[in-house]
């Protein structure tokens, strides 16, 4: 389990993969075009400098990038024995991944599925081989966030479980085994508050910085729900919100409009420089 494929090179595959790197993993690094890939380096580069200021770990960009292949396409994955996936929160994409991973994977590789709402027994059976695909909810961002939820579906095997486990101990994660429902714990919970949150917003009874000084404040959140947010991506928020609405069918999923609005208009936040706050430099 030396060698790790992570496939998605956006905000939780670099964070993934650099988690891994910094672990002492050797990692294959897979998207769609060499320019992802390219800003991934400089993001993972950039983030190991300033790991020791946020109050991580001194990191050594070089030593973390150097235990890092990048490539373009999943087929690169082909000979890990565990493949990450952490691609758009959005149905018929992970979908497709998951068919083509299903391809190019060795029967015995296990397949994690990061997901922060989508049920794994549904992503499972896309693949031919179900007892090894295991969800796996990571927390952004990912190399600070010591707990993730871990979600086996109807078929995981107890092995492919258990390699999963085995490779969050050497991430130095936390892995917290919940059941396997669409949400999980962390978002059935989250994406409601998130939701609800930016309701107030677009109905004018608050502007973000109140409902986040509120939460602040009160609550003695470090960071307001809007502000989480933009973290997150408001366009993985709408996502997630979306797959709830559609998953219970129940009406306190519906999605606020201004999510919809923000994520059609590319505000979705510290990526793009722009969500419910401003970023002049960028994440």
């Amino acid at each position: 389990m030396n060698v790790v494929g992570v496939v998605g090179a956006g905000v939780m595959g670099v964070g993934v993969a650099q988690n891994l790197a910094a672990s002492g993993y050797q990692v294959v690094l897979v998207d769609r075009d060499e320019a992802i890939l390219d800003r991934a380096r400089a993001a993972i580069a950039r983030n190991c400098r300033m790991s020791a200021l946020m109050g991580g770990p001194a990191l050594d960009p070089d030593a973390v990038l150097a235990r890092i292949t990048t490539a373009v396409g999943v087929p690169a994955v082909a000979k890990a024995s565990v493949v990450i996936e952490n691609v758009t929160e959005n149905w018929e994409i992970k979908r497709a991944v998951h068919a083509e991973l299903d391809e190019v994977c060795a029967p015995d590789t296990v397949v994690i599925a990061n997901t922060s709402a989508i049920p794994i027994t549904r992503l499972a059976a896309v693949s031919s081989r179900p007892q090894q695909v295991v969800g796996v909810h990571f927390m952004n961002p990912v190399p600070a966030k010591p707990v993730v939820e871990l979600i086996p579906g109807v078929h995981t095997s107890a092995e492919a479980l258990e390699r999963t486990r085995e490779l969050l101990t050497g991430m130095g994660k936390k892995a917290v085994q919940v059941k396997d429902s669409a949400g999980f714990v962390s978002n059935r919970v989250l994406m409601l508050t998130v939701n609800e949150a930016a309701y107030l917003v677009h109905e004018g009874v608050a502007t973000a910085e109140s409902v986040d000084e509120v939460f602040r404040g009160c609550f003695g959140h470090p960071m307001g729900p809007l502000e989480t947010a933009d973290l997150i991506g408001v366009d993985t928020i709408l996502y997630s919100v979306e797959v709830l609405y559609e998953h219970y069918a129940d009406s306190k999923y519906r999605p606020c409009p201004l999510l919809k609005q923000m994520t059609d208009a590319g505000l979705h936040g510290r990526k793009t420089g722009r969500g419910f706050y401003t970023y002049p430099n960028g994440s």
